[in-house]
């Protein structure tokens, strides 16, 4: 007969049987793939070079519509609205990136 073992879970202190215990492994490595996964992403260099093209693309623009404008505060808002856009629209770039990184 296999023997049972409990635990006290970290959360709330009561008691696991070991198909709780099982649950919360997997729940543990589930995350732990997520966050492996992110740390790939923030380090890898699409991400980087496509913020590069993407800020480089958006800055043009802008400053091409601003041109006539000897404002400052115009000429200010060109690193921040590019480096928030490239970023926002890299999430389409992560998705193709996580499943070629998938196949793998």
């Amino acid at each position: 007969m296999p023997k049972i073992i409990y635990l006290k879970s970290i959360k709330g202190g009561k008691s696991m049987d070991n198909n709780e215990l099982k649950i919360e492994i997997d729940k543990i490595n589930e995350r732990n793939k997520r966050v492996e996964l992110d740390k790939k992403w923030e380090t890898c260099w699409l991400r980087r070079i496509c913020i590069c093209i993407l800020t480089y693309v958006i800055v043009v623009c802008y400053s091409y519509i601003v041109k006539n404008y000897d404002n400052i505060f115009l000429s200010s808002l060109v690193p921040v609205i590019g480096f928030t856009l490239s970023t926002l629209s890299l999430k389409y770039v992560r998705k193709i990136w996580e499943k070629r990184i998938s196949k793998k």
